[in-house]
């Protein structure tokens, strides 16, 4: 390999030695002299690191760096794109898979710009049934060179809170501000979109990655990330307008009786949650929504949430459904749902 390739395949993990197994076999065979594979592992307790040793004796272009201690999925990305050695990083995730083609197709976008996002068709846990054909939703590649950044956030931001649609120019991202953004889950969002936002960047809209939806580390935190963590980062740009950062997320999403009914629903909210963060927020009518959602049976609420998604998007709202199915607290008319789609 040469001592500077062109692209690092940087992987942060931990406790996924299940998984990373069928994402580093979809990787190894794509990898050349312009091309290396780069695994941080934050001191997994679990068999990654006898995997991660065995691949590296086989395969030359693979370097593993095992961590005394976790640092968290912020810092240990951070120092991903430290140790790496290319001009371009690609934030791979440690549980989904590349198509065959997928580094060549990268490869092929790197000139003059900061930053490929490359898109993604969601599948489930399994990976045996489709749930989303593309989940950043463009039917061609786009290229954004504007100087105000507002088309890309308005545009990517959603799609981008995935970590693994992003390669970025090695020597722009170390030149951003990144310890900040350490513990909100979402650094990569914080050195895209931080003042001065990123400009240059190329989407890719064919899929280039395969998601293992419903198998994220941070499920049993769904809760606070989405309703406090992603907002408060989105909101925190105040560089862009109100109107950008509207188009994201709301300000305040856990007045939404909606998004509680949702999580409700797939046993993210209970009266434990409404305990920790709701009852020192909003308004009193707010908060006695907020209780009685939480006391509200969750197999009920996951019986109206199956039927609105029936109802209301046909056989569009496939994620929904395998949510709503692998829940806890699934009924018989979610799982029936989703068996008539093709999910299991």
């Amino acid at each position: 390999m040469t001592t500077s390739p062109r692209l690092s395949i940087c992987i942060a993990t931990f406790k996924r030695g299940d998984f990373i197994v069928q994402t580093l076999d979809s990787i190894v065979g794509q990898l050349t002299d312009a091309v290396e594979l780069l695994v941080v592992d934050g001191a997994s307790p679990d068999h990654t690191e006898q995997i991660m040793r065995a691949y590296c004796e086989r395969h030359p272009r693979v370097r593993y760096i095992r961590e005394a201690v976790n640092s968290g999925i912020d810092a240990d990305y951070d120092k991903a794109v430290g140790y790496a050695r290319g001009e371009y990083c690609w934030l791979m995730t440690d549980d989904d898979l590349m198509v065959g083609d997928a580094v060549a197709r990268v490869l092929a976008h790197l000139d003059d710009v900061d930053v490929v996002v490359v898109n993604s068709e969601v599948r489930n846990k399994d990976l045996s049934s489709q749930l989303r054909p593309r989940l950043l939703r463009i039917s061609h590649d786009k290229h954004f060179d504007e100087p105000s950044g507002e088309a890309v956030f308005r545009e990517m931001a959603d799609y981008l809170s995935f970590i693994g649609g992003v390669v970025v120019r090695r020597a722009w991202w170390l030149q951003r501000e990144r310890t900040p953004y350490y513990g909100t889950l979402f650094v990569h969002i914080g050195v895209l979109f931080q003042n001065p936002p990123v400009t240059r960047v190329q989407a890719i809209a064919d899929p280039l990655l395969i998601i293992r939806f419903g198998n994220a580390m941070w499920s049993a935190r769904s809760f606070e990330i989405w309703m406090f963590k992603w907002p408060t980062l989105i909101w925190s740009f105040k560089h862009f307008s109100q109107a950008a950062r509207a188009a994201i997320s709301a300000p305040m999403p856990y007045l939404s009786i909606k998004r509680l009914l949702w999580f409700r629903a797939i046993g993210g909210y209970t009266a434990a949650e409404y305990r920790k963060f709701l009852l020192p927020c909003g308004t009193h009518l707010s908060r006695l929504s907020a209780a009685a959602i939480a006391r509200l049976p969750a197999k009920a609420a996951n019986f109206f949430c199956a039927l609105y998604y029936i109802i209301r998007s046909g056989k569009a709202a496939k994620m929904e459904l395998y949510d709503l199915s692998r829940s806890e607290n699934a009924t018989a008319l979610a799982r029936r749902a989703a068996a008539l789609r093709g999910l299991r």
